[in-house]
């Protein structure tokens, strides 16, 4: 049998019409724009805007830490002290540079989205359009990218949970409990990070319950997000001083484009738009323009933070783990800080709510055709959700949450999110010269030059990784193959039928 059979549209859209595992279609274009800007606007928005205006220094200690790239071109000068030139007020520019570089992407998740309406996203085109082999290697990526994601987001989410309490209510959580046993690859004397598993299992719980719930749990908190970033947008403007704008361009275009790296992966989430294809009334409609729309606001909201922090600060102070913060403090700005406080958590929350509610789906998708156990595909008799793999993605992601730091998963999502960008975009370029005829609900301009862009732009990002990114990668990906090639090739749906040519 071929490693590279594919599944057509027309069986996938039938299988996902089976009445013991169909989902139920809740969801409308804003629910699916707020599941986006749920899962991109988190935490980010007020630490990496100052860290890429301000510049870092990055010291390289082996040849693992160095980016891919500076190995080829310069070899050992890569292992020296490398600066990253901060991109100053221009970070605004860095940002609308960041959206524009990934809206070549959203707009092949748009057109594959709206022709195959099925949950799974990459890994449901992939098995379209490149063969099963792929569909795989792109499904065991997405369950990394998801996972990894969530895992630094919980962690996150319980240190800033203490910081919060200990300056509210003068009191915090006992390290034992609230910290991780493993730090740095050493023993710290903590016994479990309890907060991170437990917000994990009360989403858990959430996104059981049903995905109408889901949404509307994350719809109000994308408010309160939305409303943290303009109390501080209009808050703070009247503290600009046009000063800090000069000169804007501190570093020239070369800092603009090293805070355009920087802040790259701020945007990575709109691609979990896809994931709620199979729990969206109107598809073909609605996800295109919840994709498109995700970045657009993203993008908006992005470049407002950027020029109002710049403008209240000289960007060379904006360093720090919470320059957003220190920076209102400077002020006095009190009020307007404990609502950046709170958007800051109120956005962890969201994000690890869009990517285990997506995450649950590709295990769904991989199960029900045959690539993972069956189990994985059972739907919620009553609530009409995959809550088996979404029980089993909550644990999976809460328990090494509750025992490493965050440093462990750093990066691991980078690649992994990359990755799946190009396989989309060649997705696109694929069922354009088999199926040109195929109705499709959005139509990517250009086509193929606009995906073949896409590719060319992620394979530059990803050479820009370091190399053990690449190694811990390839790593996961010799695990998958050891659950493939035993199991889910003999028990893939496509096992007993012809491929499709």
């Amino acid at each position: 049998m071929s490693l590279f059979r594919t599944k057509s549209i027309d069986a996938l859209i039938a299988a996902s019409e089976d009445p013991e595992r169909k989902l139920r279609r809740t969801l409308g274009p804003w629910s699916l724009t707020a599941f986006g800007i749920g899962a991109v606007i988190g935490s980010g928005i007020f630490i990496l805007t100052g860290t890429a205006a301000a510049g870092e220094t990055l010291s390289f200690k082996s040849v693992l830490h160095a980016p891919v790239w500076d190995l080829l071109i310069h070899g050992r000068n890569a292992l020296s002290t490398v600066g990253r030139p901060g991109a100053g007020p221009g970070i605004s520019l860095s940002f609308l540079l960041t959206a524009f570089a990934c809206s070549f992407a959203a707009l092949c998740y748009a057109e594959l989205a709206s022709m195959i309406p099925i949950a799974g996203s990459a890994y449901t085109y992939a098995y379209a359009t490149l063969g099963e082999l792929i569909a795989w290697i792109i499904g065991w990526d997405l369950i990394l990218e998801y996972a990894v994601s969530n895992m630094a987001v919980a962690v996150g989410f319980s240190g800033y949970l203490n910081d919060v309490l200990d300056n509210t209510l003068h009191w915090h959580l006992p390290p034992r409990i609230a910290g991780p046993p493993i730090a740095g690859g050493v023993l710290t004397g903590a016994w479990f990070n309890l907060p991170a598993l437990i917000i994990l299992l009360i989403l858990t719980y959430i996104l059981v319950k049903g995905v109408r719930e889901s949404a509307g749990t994350n719809n109000v908190m994308v408010a309160v997000k939305i409303g943290a970033i303009l109390i501080f947008v209009i808050g703070a403007a009247r503290a600009v001083n046009t000063t800090n704008w000069h000169p804007f361009l501190p570093n020239g275009f070369s800092g603009v484009l090293t805070g355009a790296a920087i802040v790259f992966f701020t945007y990575i989430g709109f691609d979990s738009v896809s994931t709620a294809a199979e729990e969206c009334r109107r598809p073909q409609r609605d996800l295109p323009f919840g994709i498109i729309m995700t970045l657009v606001v993203c993008a908006v909201l992005y470049i407002s933070v950027a020029l109002v922090l710049t403008g209240i600060a000289p960007w060379r102070t904006l360093t720090g783990e919470a320059p957003v913060a220190d920076a209102l403090k400077r002020l006095g700005f009190n009020g307007v800080r404990q609502w950046v406080s709170l958007g800051a958590i109120v956005g962890m929350i969201s994000s690890l709510l869009v990517f285990q509610y997506g995450q649950a789906r590709i295990w769904f998708a991989m199960s029900r055709d045959g690539l993972l156990p069956k189990a994985f595909s059972k739907v919620h008799p009553v609530h009409k959700t995959p809550y088996v793999s979404t029980w089993i993605a909550g644990l999976a992601v809460g328990i090494p949450a509750g025992i490493w730091d965050i440093g462990t998963f750093a990066d691991l999502a980078n690649i992994g999110t990359l990755f799946a960008f190009i396989i989309v975009s060649l997705g696109v370029i694929v069922l354009r010269k088999k199926q040109p005829g195929r109705p499709r609900g959005f139509r990517v301009p250009g086509a193929p030059w606009l995906p073949m862009i896409s590719i060319a732009f992620c394979l530059v990002l990803m050479m820009a990784l370091p190399l053990e990114t690449w190694v811990r990668f390839f790593v996961w990906l010799l695990i998958g193959f050891a659950i493939y090639f035993p199991f889910g090739r003999k028990h893939s749906a496509l096992a007993k039928r012809p491929a499709v040519e």
